[in-house]
């Protein structure tokens, strides 16, 4: 919680260090300028400080419960929807506190996740992105750490997060872009030709228009860059972030897409690194 406070993610909250976390406290180490070595070190452990709790209350709403939405199986079925929303509370849940549902499952063993009832309190991670104060400069992507970072006007670091980039390396762009268009709460059009692996979207053999929510293909947030079909955006699966998986563009946490978003504007350079 103290590395999301500063703007740097490690990915959903498990009670764990591994990669992610480490390459979180290098950025952190990088804000502080210290030694980077990743590890919560003797010079890093002092500045790395939580001035709240380290746990807080999500208390369960009638809205929470209502929202909840079965998600089809199917493009077809997903195009059918009129939403894409949550499937179950322990999603919405592990999402809102930027969390693994294995850890908020930990947290809670009393709770039955099949059966909860409005009022319910489940204790959750006290995650929270600090205000934003400035526009970023430019972003930073990189290939190799699978990590995006936003500079200041200074070259401060504004924010580190975990990034998927595309499976293939030929589907991998390097060098400047720039952002073309900024969308929240996106639909997704399913490109039947985007997707040659599926013998569905070869029987359908048309496009689909899929309509918004955190379960949509891109998430809540799409940034599109200035080379024709990629794009930054969220995923409906955070915990999958930070692999080579996609099939070109950059996908982020749904958190950290809607943070993004706050600090993009039209034509900021995104440099694509190795």
């Amino acid at each position: 919680m103290a590395l999301v406070s500063h703007g740097v993610s490690p990915g959903p909250l498990d009670g764990m260090i591994g990669s992610q976390t480490r390459s979180a406290l290098r950025a952190f180490q990088q804000q502080e300028n210290v030694s980077l070595t990743g590890e919560l070190d003797e010079a890093t452990q002092p500045r790395l400080v939580l001035s709240v709790p380290v746990f807080t209350n999500h208390v369960v709403t009638s809205n929470d419960l209502t929202r909840l939405l079965p998600l089809g199986t199917t493009w077809l079925a997903k195009s059918q929807q009129e939403r894409l929303d949550y499937e179950t509370l322990l999603e919405l849940v592990a999402e809102k506190s930027q969390s693994n549902p294995k850890l908020i499952r930990q947290l809670n063993p009393g709770i039955d996740w099949s059966n909860v009832l409005a009022g319910t309190a489940v204790t959750v991670p006290n995650a929270e992105l600090p205000p934003v104060l400035e526009k970023a400069a430019f972003a930073r992507i990189y290939l190799a750490q699978r990590v995006l970072q936003a500079y200041g006007s200074n070259t401060n670091l504004l924010v580190h997060f975990p990034c998927s980039i595309a499976q293939r390396v030929e589907k991998r762009p390097v060098g400047e872009l720039h952002v073309a268009v900024v969308a929240p709460n996106p639909n997704y059009t399913f490109d039947p030709e985007v997707f040659p692996e599926s013998a569905e979207a070869q029987e359908l053999g048309r496009k689909l228009i899929l309509q918004p929510g955190p379960n949509n293909p891109v998430g809540v947030v799409w940034i599109g860059l200035d080379k024709p079909g990629y794009g930054i955006h969220g995923t409906p699966r955070p915990e999958e972030v930070g692999r080579t998986e996609s099939h070109g563009c950059f996908r982020l946490a749904n958190w950290n897409a809607e943070y993004l978003l706050k600090l993009v504007w039209i034509g900021m350079p995104v440099y694509v690194e190795p």
